[in-house]
């Protein structure tokens, strides 16, 4: 089963109004996060791309990254309810919502606008050189599962 397209305006623009959907006060149906630092949470994967604030892993951790969690970050299948997450994802302090939201907004539109040919064969942060399917899987499940998570 293919996931929707990420690069897509139409997918796009889909989980932008699930986005919209949320509230300050929304409370999740799994986990420990609150919805603005799940937001922020979100971000990570776009900081990971768009800017330069996160350490590289090294080429044993890299390795690691590679050989153990790429096929589950990248894969179809989706993410299981309180899956362990890599530590530059773990947000602990508290968040805006609105500065979160509009961020991942920001970035989503982004992605989007530069189109899947921007991403092909383009190298990751952590898991080497992905394929056009393997960042949209990775981007739209993300994204999916944590909005899930809110119910939305």
């Amino acid at each position: 089963m293919a996931l929707p397209d990420i690069f897509t305006t139409a997918v796009a623009e889909n989980v932008i109004q699930r986005i919209n959907q949320l509230t300050p006060g929304a409370t999740p149906q799994w986990g420990k996060m609150n919805v603005s630092q799940m937001l922020a949470h979100c971000n990570v994967t776009y900081e990971l791309v768009y800017d330069n604030k996160h350490p590289k892993p090294g080429f044993f951790m890299k390795f690691i990254m590679k050989t153990l969690a790429k096929k589950a970050v990248t894969s179809e299948t989706p993410f299981k309810h309180n899956s362990p997450t890599a530590s530059s994802f773990l947000i602990t302090n508290e968040r805006e919502f609105e500065t979160e939201k509009n961020r991942l907004v920001a970035h989503i539109r982004k992605t989007q606008q530069l189109g899947a040919a921007h991403f092909d064969q383009k190298e990751s942060h952590s898991f080497g050189v992905l394929t056009i399917t393997e960042w949209n899987n990775m981007f739209y499940k993300h994204l999916d599962h944590h909005l899930t998570q809110f119910g939305v």
